[in-house]
C-alpha cells in the first residue's frame, strides 16, 4: 500500500547532498490566468535537478559490502549527475554508462564529479543493457532510476516539503511524470497527509507512457518515444511506480512540445532562469489544466523538476514558443505574381504583426508564400485571421500544427529561380530596418513596385532590428536607377548577388 512509503519519506536520508528547495510565486502567470501560480524550484538543486534525492537515498540504504562493490547506473543526463554527486559525496566508486550520442557538456558533467563513463550504444536502451551487463560480470549493484522504493521515498520529500513550506490551502500539484518516481513519491506523501489536494502528472504527448498504462489497466511500451523532453522519455512507465500512482493520482495530462516551449519562457519570465523541456511539463501541463477547467482564484503548483539543457537547443526553443503560447499562425498564402502583390497583401493582415514571411519566385502567374503572424491567444483570432484572408480571395491553408511545416519547411521555402526575361536579371540584397508593429508593412511601400521581387525572407526574432533578404528582378538597362533608389530608402544595406551561398544554391 502506498502508506507504507510515509515512514520511508521521513526518514529519506537527502540533505547530506540535497537542498530544500524553495517555492517561488509566479506573479506574471497568476496575473494571466487568475489562479495562484507556484513553482517548486527543483532546478536550484547542486546537479540541476531532483534526481540525486532519490540516488543518494538508495545509496544511504545500501550496506557497506554493497557499496565497496561500486555502483553502476544508465543515464544520458539527470540521474547519471545525481549518483555521480551521490557517490562522491560517500566516497564510493561509481560507473555511468552513457549512449555514444550524450552530448559532451552532460559526459563532462558527471566525470567533473568523479564517477567513470563508459560510452556504450547510440540509445538509452542500449546502455542499460551494457549496465546490467556490468552488474552480471563485475558484481556492481544498479542504482535504478525511477523503479525502486528507496529512490521512489528520496524524490517523494519533495512533496514533504510542498505541505511543510506551503502550509496553506493547495488546490493541486502537478508532477512530470517519465518513469514514474517521482510522481510516485509525491503522490504517496500528499495524498496520505492532504487527500483533498488534487494531484495530476504531466507527461509530453509524444511519451504519454502512463497515459497509455492507465487506459489499459497494465503497463504498456510504447512503439516510439519522442525525445525532445529527454528527462522523461520513458517507453514504459515503472512497476513500482504504476502500482502507487494508480491508487494515489487523481489525472494526467498530455503536453505538446509547442506546449513545452512556452512554458519554458514562462518559467523564464517570472524566474530569469531556463528550465529543461522536462523541467517545464509540470507547468504545461498546469496551464493546459486552468484553460480545460476556466479555474480561477486557485492555488496550483508545478515542480519545475530540472535545468539541464543544452545551450545550442534555446533557438529551437524560442522558435516554437510563440505557437505554443498560441500567440502566431502559420499560414501559406496564394498570392498574384505581380508587383504590388507583397503590399497589398500586408494590407489584407491589418494591424497584426507579420513575424514571419518566406518566398521564392516560381512562375509568372501564382506566388506561394510562407507566412507568420502573431495573433492573440484566443482561437478565434487565429480563424478569424483565415477567414478574413479567404473573404477577400487569398487561397489559405493554416500549417500552424503542421510539425514537418514548423520543423523544416519553414527554413526550406525556395528554390533556383527559373529564367526570366533575357534583358532581367536577379540580384540580391540585404536589407536591415528598425523592428516595430507595421515595419515589415512600411519597408514594402518603401521599396515600391517598380522592379518584380523574386524572392523574400523575413523573421522577427523580438529584436531591435528587422533582417529581410530580398531578389529583384532588374533589367541591365536599370541597374544604376536601382541604385539610386536604394541610397534614397535610409535604410542599411548589403549587395548580396555574388555571395557564393546564394550562387550555389538559388541561382
Amino acid at each position: 500500500m502506498p502508506q507504507k512509503y510515509i515512514k520511508k519519506i521521513l526518514d529519506a536520508r537527502v540533505y547530506d547532498v540535497a537542498i530544500e528547495t524553495p517555492i517561488d510565486e509566479a506573479p506574471l502567470l497568476s496575473k494571466r490566468f487568475n489562479n495562484n501560480i507556484l513553482l517548486k524550484r527543483e532546478d536550484l538543486q547542486p546537479v540541476f535537478s531532483f534526481k540525486l534525492r532519490g540516488a543518494y537515498n538508495k545509496m544511504a540504504h545500501l550496506t557497506a559490502e554493497e557499496l565497496s562493490r561500486g555502483v553502476v547506473a544508465a543515464s544520458a543526463g539527470n540521474h547519471a549527475q545525481g549518483l555521480a554527486l551521490a557517490a562522491l559525496k560517500m566516497g564510493v566508486k561509481a560507473t555511468i554508462v552513457m549512449p555514444k550520442t550524450t552530448p559532451q557538456i552532460k559526459v563532462d558533467a558527471v566525470r567533473s564529479r568523479g564517477a567513470r563513463v563508459v560510452l556504450h550504444g547510440d540509445t538509452y536502451d542500449e546502455a542499460s543493457v551494457y549496465a546490467q551487463k556490468m552488474v552480471a560480470d563485475k558484481d556492481m549493484v544498479y542504482i535504478h532510476p525511477y523503479d525502486d522504493p528507496e529512490v521512489i521515498a528520496g524524490q517523494g520529500t519533495i512533496g514533504m516539503e510542498i505541505l511543510r513550506q506551503h502550509s496553506g490551502h493547495i488546490d493541486a500539484v502537478f508532477v512530470p511524470v517519465g518513469g514514474g518516481g517521482l510522481l510516485a513519491g509525491v503522490a504517496a506523501y500528499i495524498k496520505y497527509v492532504r487527500p483533498e489536494i488534487k494531484v495530476i502528472g504531466v507527461e509530453p504527448e509524444d511519451a504519454a507512457c502512463l497515459k497509455a498504462a492507465l487506459e489499459k489497466g497494465r503497463r504498456v511500451t510504447l512503439p516510439q518515444v519522442g525525445i525532445f523532453a529527454d528527462g522523461v522519455a520513458v517507453a514504459k512507465i515503472g512497476k513500482e511506480p504504476f502500482r502507487v500512482i494508480r491508487k494515489t493520482v487523481d489525472a494526467v495530462i498530455t503536453a505538446t512540445t509547442d506546449e513545452i516551449c512556452a512554458a519554458i519562457k514562462d518559467i523564464f519570465d517570472d524566474t530569469r532562469s531556463i528550465a529543461e523541456p522536462a523541467g517545464a511539463l509540470a507547468l504545461a501541463g498546469l496551464k493546459k489544466y486552468v484553460e480545460q477547467t476556466a479555474c480561477e482564484g486557485k492555488t496550483l503548483l508545478a515542480i519545475d523538476s530540472g535545468a539541464n539543457t543544452n545551450f545550442d537547443r534555446l533557438r529551437y526553443i524560442s522558435e516554437r514558443t510563440e505557437i505554443g503560447e498560441k500567440r502566431e499562425v502559420i499560414i501559406s498564402v496564394t498570392i498574384p505574381e505581380r508587383p504590388g502583390s507583397f503590399k497589398k497583401f500586408c494590407a489584407a493582415i491589418g494591424k497584426r504583426n507579420i513575424t514571419e514571411f518566406n518566398y521564392r519566385y516560381a512562375d509568372n502567374k501564382e506566388a506561394q508564400i510562407f507566412v507568420g503572424v502573431q495573433v492573440s491567444p484566443d482561437h478565434r483570432d487565429r480563424e478569424d485571421l483565415v477567414a478574413d484572408l479567404q473573404a477577400k480571395a487569398y487561397p489559405v491553408v493554416d500549417l500552424t500544427d503542421n510539425e514537418m511545416a514548423k520543423l523544416h519547411i519553414r527554413h526550406m521555402v525556395g528554390g533556383r529561380a527559373p529564367a526570366t526575361a533575357p534583358d532581367s536579371d536577379e540580384l540580391l540584397y540585404r536589407f536591415q530596418f528598425p523592428e516595430r508593429p507595421g515595419a515589415l508593412a512600411n519597408f514594402l511601400s518603401s521599396l515600391g513596385q517598380r522592379w518584380n521581387i523574386s524572392m523574400f525572407h523575413y523573421r522577427n526574432h523580438g529584436a531591435a532590428y528587422g533582417r529581410v533578404l530580398v531578389g529583384m528582378q532588374v533589367p541591365r538597362g536599370e541597374r544604376k536607377q536601382l541604385q539610386q533608389f536604394l541610397d534614397g530608402l535610409n535604410y542599411q544595406f548589403h549587395d548580396e548577388t555574388d555571395n557564393p551561398a546564394y550562387q550555389l544554391f538559388l541561382t
